[in-house]
């Protein structure tokens, strides 16, 4: 019975949306008689049958135009901001609140610990940082950390500043529109790539490319391997691309190249103690791990910004005087260097409520490692609860007028919490700095070189992503400013 539904679903998601539809009727149908079950936690929500729950409906929003997150929203709307539901046969409880945030992410370790969909997890791996227990992720984390230095990111900003400059131009030059999303996220694939273990080839990359995008399609997928389905498509994807890690590991241990890459300064580690380096396996996961995280929020988050700063045109007249101000004192065709970075107060505050406003991460998911409380509800060993960042960073007790792009609003301190684009606590997010300094490169050359007009504004997402992104990707066409630095 249950390989049948599962079958149905994959069907509906992948095929039909009639049947979709159709399916999800029945189930909604079946389990809407069977009431609320939230007396016992004093959680209200439903549960629905066991097992499947509302993972219909779940799916039923992913596969919208509205993006997953509609589930949330149209639950709370029935229920208030506290409520409780049932995905791919686990409880999931939504915390609204920096009270409950703070709970959360004070206790990592302690009283939670990650918890992902399966399909998420099967996709990026057991040893990768985002699912490995409390036992190995502070080493792992440490020793992934190398990247993220500030040496490190120091060398990444020039290099991603030279290829940025040389691609904007071509596109000025062709005088085509495009897509921001689709130019950001080949631009910070091939940036991670080459940071990570300098690939340049275009075959290969390719190649690492289409199977990255598959295994991100497979994210929020139904975890069952049946062929054509994007959860088949991305563990198969996945699997390719252990084969092509394990190629690049064997090639670096018999010589043949060694870059200064993160690859090969895990390697160099081969004959240190265990507590001082990967395992090929730990390398692998928290390869794919990394160019994944790397690129699909961080790319979707500089298509917003884009989206925003079309919206909002005081606020891109504002941006433009301060990257101006700063190439005006730079030599000709000069590369921006971290102090350039640190001296953008305006650009980080344009940054900072991009990803206020955009949500990438929409959620962060824990699961309770025993029986507790938080703000009085009690929540069992075994629930998942999802720290609403989305939640949160819309919060009109939080942030005046939160539906309103207003980067000055960083011109006062936040309330602890409040502002959890990465996450807090020690699973803060690795590529925090990172995803920063992107952006804030991405900005300067975007706002002192040119100028756009968005040639699509439909505002709808794209089906099926596990954060939210336009469908249409943002295309824009670009004008070179003229006379500006006179």
């Amino acid at each position: 019975m249950i390989v049948l539904s599962d079958y149905l679903v994959f069907l509906m998601v992948n095929y039909h949306d009639i049947i979709l539809v159709s399916v999800l009727a029945l189930g909604v149908a079946f389990f809407l008689s069977r009431g609320t079950t939230g007396e016992k936690s004093g959680i209200p929500g439903r549960l629905g049958i066991p097992y499947l729950g509302e993972t219909l409906s779940f799916l039923l929003a992913t596969n919208s135009y509205k993006g997953c997150y509609d589930f949330v929203r149209l639950r709370r709307s029935w229920y208030g901001k506290w409520f409780k539901t049932r995905i791919f046969g686990k409880i999931h409880v939504f915390v609204p609140s920096v009270e409950g945030a703070k709970t959360i992410f004070t206790n990592d370790f302690v009283l939670f610990n990650k918890g992902y969909v399966k399909s998420m997890a099967d996709a990026v791996g057991k040893k990768s940082l985002l699912c490995i227990p409390k036992e190995g992720h502070k080493r792992i984390r440490r020793l992934l950390s190398d990247p993220f230095s500030m040496n490190s990111l120091s060398k990444f900003v020039q290099k991603f500043d030279n290829m940025l400059s040389a691609r904007l131009e071509k596109l000025e030059r062709d005088g085509q529109s495009f897509a921001v999303l689709d130019f950001n996220m080949k631009m910070t694939f091939d940036a991670m790539c080459g940071m990570l273990m300098s690939v340049t080839d275009a075959y290969l990359l390719g190649q690492i490319e289409r199977d990255c995008t598959a295994v991100s399609d497979a994210m929020l997928s139904f975890p069952v391997m049946i062929p054509g389905t994007r959860y088949y498509k991305g563990i198969k994807a996945r699997n390719r691309l252990m084969e092509t890690f394990k190629e690049m590991i064997a090639s670096r241990r018999t010589g043949k190249g060694n870059p200064e890459d993160f690859l090969q300064s895990m390697l160099q580690r081969d004959q240190y103690p265990d507590n001082e380096k990967l395992s090929d396996e730990e390398i692998m996961d928290n390869l794919l791990t990394l160019i994944i995280a790397g690129q699909t929020t961080t790319a979707a988050a500089m298509m917003w910004c884009v989206k925003f700063l079309d919206d909002h045109q005081e606020v891109q007249d504002r941006l433009r005087e301060e990257q101006l101000s700063i190439l005006r004192n730079k030599p000709n065709g000069a590369l921006l260097t971290l102090e350039d970075l640190n001296n953008m107060p305006y650009a980080l505050k344009v940054v900072k409520e991009t990803l206020r406003m955009s949500n990438v991460l929409l959620w962060f998911p824990r699961v309770a490692l025993d029986n507790c409380t938080i703000e009085g509800f009690q929540i069992k060993k075994g629930w998942h609860v999802n720290v609403d960042a989305t939640c949160i960073h819309y919060d009109p007790e939080l942030y005046k007028d939160p539906m309103l792009f207003n980067p000055s609003r960083f011109d006062e301190m936040q309330k602890p919490y409040s502002y959890i684009p990465f996450g807090s606590g020690p699973r803060t997010c690795l590529g925090i700095n990172m995803a920063k300094l992107t952006m804030l490169v991405f900005l300067h050359r975007l706002t002192s070189g040119y100028k756009w007009t968005v040639d699509d504004p439909d505002p709808h997402l794209e089906r099926k992503a596990h954060i939210p992104r336009l469908r249409s990707g943002c295309p824009i066409t670009l004008t070179t400013l003229k006379n500006e630095l006179i």
